[in-house]
């Protein structure tokens, strides 16, 4: 195992930079996960960590070895890609080996670490098969196996789940984080799916427009967002964001002010009655309901803007009826209007 650190790091194509400059540091057994949306720059990362992009500026350290003049099979990390890049022709158990086709093992050693990865991820009864009789989660696994079997001081995914249905990918998601507990190897992933950083990701790193925005544990990052692309990017459904301003120690989402509140939908409760004291209170047209099973999610008109609130499950409004929604001033997120940067939540 060892530890990935960042410094200063750069990357430009001709006089387009596309990587500004990131420092950060992925701790020795430490599951971080890279998260953004396309383009903004997770993926270069990833793939400078591992050799595959040649580094512009500033340095890339695996353990205490500067690693950015070495060539990727020099960098003793092991890569598994979306597309999984395994070969068609060959069986599982030959996929697994070819990780270990240029290493100077004996053939004893070799069959050992198969046989043990094949019995880790649970492919020991599909090993003699090839690719074509195996679902997608069974052949990412044998990516994976060919990554473990190298024994690599660190793991990089680049979106391996991207190609999974939507219950694969859930599956995938458990397997993965617990092959990471078993093994306890370093690992640095990239998603654009915020669903994977929140559950698997020990840090989040968010990226946009190749900086990194925060980094942090996942419900800090979801809780104490540094700005409004974060607290948007992070969190289903995404955080309401609405103009306003305080007055008289309450939120005022009129339009009017240089702030911004955030209020994540499951936060807006629909309900009736009086509102409390430093409650913000939302009133606008339903335009949509979402029926979820334990909750509703209602989608409402407010002058314009579009809001999501939650509904029990079994008090759904109708859609073109007017609803009402409170927020406690405690869920309620704090922006400059200018800026977008977090002022914090009142408590």
């Amino acid at each position: 195992m060892a530890t990935i650190t960042l410094d200063k790091l750069v990357k430009s194509y001709g006089k387009a930079r596309v990587i500004h400059g990131i420092d950060l540091e992925v701790r020795d057994g430490e599951f971080v996960v890279f998260v953004g949306p396309s383009g903004c720059g997770k993926s270069t990362t990833l793939r400078m960590i591992a050799g595959l992009e040649e580094v512009s500026g500033g340095e890339i350290r695996i353990g205490d070895n500067v690693v950015n003049e070495l060539d990727p099979k020099a960098r003793n990390i092991a890569m598994v890609f979306q597309n999984y890049a395994i070969y068609p022709h060959m069986t599982v158990r030959q996929n697994i080996a070819f990780g270990l086709y240029t290493t100077k093992l004996g053939k004893e050693e070799k069959n050992r670490r198969v046989e043990e990865a094949g019995r880790i991820l649970g492919l020991t009864p599909f090993l003699d098969r090839r690719p074509a009789a195996l679902s997608g989660g069974q052949r990412q696994r044998v990516a994976i196996g060919r990554a473990m079997v190298r024994e690599p001081a660190a793991f990089l995914f680049d979106e391996p789940l991207s190609n999974l249905d939507a219950q694969l990918r859930a599956q995938m998601r458990i397997e993965i984080k617990a092959l990471h507990h078993r093994l306890g190897t370093t690992i640095a992933y990239v998603t654009h799916d915020q669903v994977e950083a929140m559950t698997m990701a020990d840090r989040i790193v968010v990226m946009r427009d190749g900086h990194i925005l925060q980094s942090g544990p996942p419900m800090e990052i979801y809780d104490d967002p540094v700005d409004v692309f974060t607290a948007r990017f992070i969190g289903t459904p995404s955080m309401n964001i609405l103009p306003g301003r305080e007055a008289d120690g309450r939120a005022v989402a009129d339009g009017d002010g240089g702030l911004l509140f955030g209020i994540r939908p499951q936060d807006l409760l629909v309900r009736e009655g009086a509102v409390a004291a430093d409650a913000l209170e939302l009133t606008g047209t339903v335009t949509a309901v979402e029926p979820l099973g334990p909750e509703t999610l209602v989608h409402f008109d407010l002058a314009g803007q579009p809001v999501i609130a939650t509904a029990p499950a079994r008090a759904v409004p109708e859609v073109g009826s007017q609803v009402s929604a409170q927020a406690a001033r405690s869920e309620i997120h704090r922006f400059d209007r200018k800026t977008e940067r977090s002022l914090g939540r009142r408590r």
